[in-house]
């Protein structure tokens, strides 16, 4: 189930907002576990029981480590018995992240990794492994990243055990983020999920957040994905096909994406939950690393927290910082999806990170006026995105040599029609990209213009909505 069908907007969520204020307050942490398992089972049931597992492995790896841990704290250091326990605990937590890394590199990557495997031995002369497809569950690298997190901060005793397995569940399972984020960590909902507050200004700051993603990801991101499509779809484009098909991805991605997260974090307002903001207008970046703050938050502090702290952060020589972040970027790229051109794009943004950090976190253009430096990241950001996009390193290749005056079409030719709402979308894009504040700054002031945008904007999304294709959130796939 996605929130951009109908059987969510007019049947799913009526039904679990209304029966989630009916029942007891000490049911309702349940309520919305029982309403999020059917959400997420209903593409694939089976798959319920990979979430499910889990979920009791890490709540129960989570508390041998807490219980060791309390032990621990009352032991004279060194001691035989602290040794043993250290110990105890260290294994536990390792058999969590290979569990949950093992299921995800299965279901993730054996594809991938066959393939590739395949395309090496035909290459060799030698006859290819035959292995069955893998079918990858929707959702899977957003639920590992916050199961796996638990467990690591119980470890570092960042966050208490939890003793209830409803209330961890419905952290794990909480349909507003589920499938595409924000990766929320435990000790964030901890609290809430014991005690949340409700209130008609929390929903209706709620309601006002999930218009506004509804209609970022339908009026805007599915409109400027057909220019996307059109463009990607050329094996030899234009210089202007080429910039056009770019643009539009790069408007497409972030409003798919903010938007999502946008009814994400408005969902778990009307349900009592705050979940963290996980986009700061990105493309108002002046930097490669400033940008990084801005986009897709929750992960790049995962991967820094988690990833890249742990390597060694800037602790270590330059070269080893530099490494550290090449790795990051690198395995944030895999993260993405497997393939070779998820790979190129990490690799393409962990060198522009540590050129950066080399040049002391600035760019080479930093002394320039501000918009030329917000021009010149968008423009960098762009051949990011190519290698996003595209289905593999040559059709990347293409597409950023024709961006750069090498295709093989007329410079300025377009074999394909932009309509005129198509224009508009596009304006649009770029006018709340740069001109406008943030979805959440934007839906907390609350201006009477901004209620009313809202209240046109959604309804003509629904009917929107009615006429267009099955069109899930990009992230989905990732």
């Amino acid at each position: 189930m996605i929130f951009a069908s109908q059987i969510f907007l007019f049947w799913f969520l009526p039904l679990v907002l209304v029966t989630y204020f009916i029942v007891p307050k000490s049911m309702r942490s349940l309520h919305l576990t029982l309403a999020s398992l059917v959400f997420y089972g209903w593409w694939r049931i089976d798959f319920t029981a990979l979430m499910l597992f889990s979920t009791v492995l890490d709540f129960v790896i989570g508390g041998v480590i807490g219980r060791a841990g309390q032990r621990l704290a009352a032991l004279p250091p060194g001691s035989p018995e602290a040794i043993q326990l250290a110990r105890r605990r260290k294994l536990v937590l390792t058999l969590s992240i290979c569990a949950n890394l093992g299921l995800l590199g299965y279901f993730k990557y054996m594809n991938f990794g066959v393939d590739s495997l395949n395309a090496i031995l035909t290459t060799m002369g030698f006859p290819g492994v035959s292995w069955p497809k893998v079918i990858l569950p929707v959702g899977i690298s957003f639920y590992t990243f916050q199961t796996m997190s638990y467990t690591i901060d119980v470890y570092r005793g960042e966050a208490p055990p939890v003793r209830n397995i409803v209330d961890f569940s419905c952290f794990v399972t909480l349909f507003p983020q589920l499938v595409a984020g924000p990766i929320v960590r435990y000790q964030t909902l901890a609290e809430q999920l014991r005690e949340r507050t409700h209130t008609w200004d929390k929903f209706a700051l709620g309601a006002s957040l999930f218009q506004i993603g509804f209609a970022k990801k339908i009026l805007l991101a599915d409109t400027v994905s057909r220019i996307a499509d059109a463009s990607f779809a050329l094996q030899t484009p234009s210089t202007m096909e080429a910039w056009l098909g770019s643009v539009a991805y790069a408007f497409q991605i972030y409003f798919d994406f903010s938007g999502y997260s946008d009814m994400a974090i408005g969902l778990g307002l009307m349900f009592g939950f705050e979940f963290p903001v996980n986009f700061d207008s990105p493309y108002k970046s002046r930097s490669v690393t400033e940008f990084w703050r801005r986009w897709h938050i929750s992960l790049s502090t995962w991967l820094r927290d988690y990833l890249y702290i742990p390597l060694g952060g800037n602790r270590g020589s330059e070269k080893r910082t530099y490494f550290n972040l090449l790795i990051t970027m690198l395995l944030g790229g895999l993260w993405h999806g497997a393939a070779w051109t998820y790979v190129a794009w990490g690799a393409y943004q962990g060198v522009l990170l540590a050129f950066e950090r080399f040049t002391n976190r600035r760019p080479l253009y930093w002394r320039t006026p501000v918009v030329v430096q917000v021009a010149l990241t968008f423009v960098i950001t762009l051949g990011g995105w190519v290698f996003f996009r595209a289905t593999d390193i040559g059709q990347a290749g293409r597409f950023l040599a024709a961006m750069v005056g090498f295709g093989e079409g007329d410079a300025g030719s377009r074999r394909f029609a932009v309509d005129d709402l198509q224009w508009l979308a596009l304006g649009a894009c770029a006018f709340i990209a740069w001109v406008l504040p943030n979805s959440n700054q934007v839906a907390r002031e609350r201006t009477p213009w901004i209620v009313f945008g809202a209240a046109l904007a959604f309804p003509l999304a629904i009917c929107h909505l009615y006429f267009q294709r099955y069109s899930p959130f990009l992230y989905f796939q990732f």
